[in-house]
């Protein structure tokens, strides 16, 4: 009965990351940069486990941005509640931190 037990919430726990909301949103910006914005958001709708997944950080140093930098700029997408499964909005946010602070892209 034990082993049963096991099973199903080793079962659980590996499914878990299918449902987690692993969606991908590419934006082109100008002269080819591309960001590709993906958060684990875990099973739930409020930001509990929101972290950004690593292509995110990986496409924002790609775009420019050094690698704190990026990690920030993940982290603040990624944590925020409005943005959770708001495309628009993730591309609206994106666009207005890639626009605002070009001092910080080398």
């Amino acid at each position: 009965m034990k082993s049963l037990a096991l099973v199903a919430v080793l079962a659980a726990t590996l499914s878990a990351p299918a449902f987690a909301g692993g969606r991908y949103y590419t934006y082109t910006y100008g002269q080819g940069t591309v960001i590709q914005v993906s958060c684990y958001r875990g099973p739930w709708t409020e930001v509990i486990w929101d972290r950004p997944n690593p292509v995110f950080i990986d496409t924002l140093v790609a775009a420019g941005y050094d690698y704190p930098t990026a990690h920030a700029i993940g982290e603040r997408v990624c944590r925020d509640p409005a943005l959770v499964n708001n495309p628009a909005g993730l591309r609206a946010e994106m666009t207005r931190i890639y626009r605002s602070a070009p001092v910080y892209r080398y």
